[in-house]
């Protein structure tokens, strides 16, 4: 008897406690399950925009990189026509990474990669990409010759030169906002820039030097620089555009 009365005491207890939790459990089941719109809505676009904004003044060596892909994409779905002759790309690529290795940024993964287009020109966009162009090599009398402008251009990158301009560039046109300037903008602004800007006088003496340098101690004759110099300016036909688009040669 005593047994029974303790038993539908303990039971009568335990209810007043559980049905009260039962109800709590209810009530967050259907805070969870019932969905929130307007919440969504206001936060997906700021998170989305979290990631297209770039801040151009403190761009992250990955960032670079990427925006850097990015620009190959669109260079190379239309601006220019890559080479496909293995051979020449696998020279390219084989003089490229020899002068990598005495960079100012020796760990940054490069592409090179060979525009086919008889002017003489090469230029270098963000994140390791660079693109010398057939006509360059024809015009080349020696290896030497050839790697200068590739150091010079390797040069561009290690002082980070299309970044500073692209940022230049964006503030003096009010394309950069204080959140920063999206990313398909900066992708436009840098392949303009690279294609069809010349670079300044500063920025030109600084891949000047760091290109030296770098042909040096990868076991290039610095005269390789000079003489190719030379042979532009002596050059009888129009302005090659390596020369329209590095001022200061002479």
């Amino acid at each position: 008897m005593i047994w029974k009365c303790f038993s539908v005491n303990y039971f009568i207890k335990r209810r007043r406690w559980l049905y009260p939790l039962i109800s709590i459990v209810v009530a967050l089941s259907l805070c969870l399950s019932t969905p929130l719109p307007s919440r969504a809505i206001d936060w997906f676009p700021i998170l989305i925009r979290g990631v297209q904004v770039l801040q151009l003044s403190n761009v992250s060596e990955r960032q670079e990189m990427e925006l850097g892909q990015q620009m190959n994409k669109e260079i190379a779905s239309g601006e220019v026509k890559l080479s496909r002759n293995s051979q020449i790309n696998r020279y390219v690529e084989e003089i490229g990474q020899r002068l990598v290795q005495y960079s100012d940024r020796p760990n940054l993964k490069y592409t090179f990669q060979v525009v086919d287009d008889d002017s003489i020109n090469a230029f270098a966009t963000l994140g390791g990409f660079v693109y010398v162009h057939t006509g360059l090599l024809k015009t080349a009398e020696n290896e030497a010759e050839f790697a200068s402008v590739m150091a010079h251009e390797i040069g561009h990158i290690g002082g980070k030169h299309l970044l500073k301009q692209m940022r230049q560039r964006a503030v003096a046109s009010g394309l950069a906002t204080a959140a920063g300037l999206d990313r398909s903008k900066a992708v436009g602004l840098g392949v303009e820039l690279a294609l069809n800007r010349p670079r300044s006088r500063e920025d030109e003496f600084d891949a000047d030097r760091r290109g030296l340098k770098t042909l040096s101690r990868a076991g290039y004759a610095q005269s390789g620089m000079v003489s190719f110099m030379q042979k532009l300016l002596k050059s009888k036909s129009s302005i090659p555009t390596f020369l329209s688009t590095h001022p200061g040669t002479s």
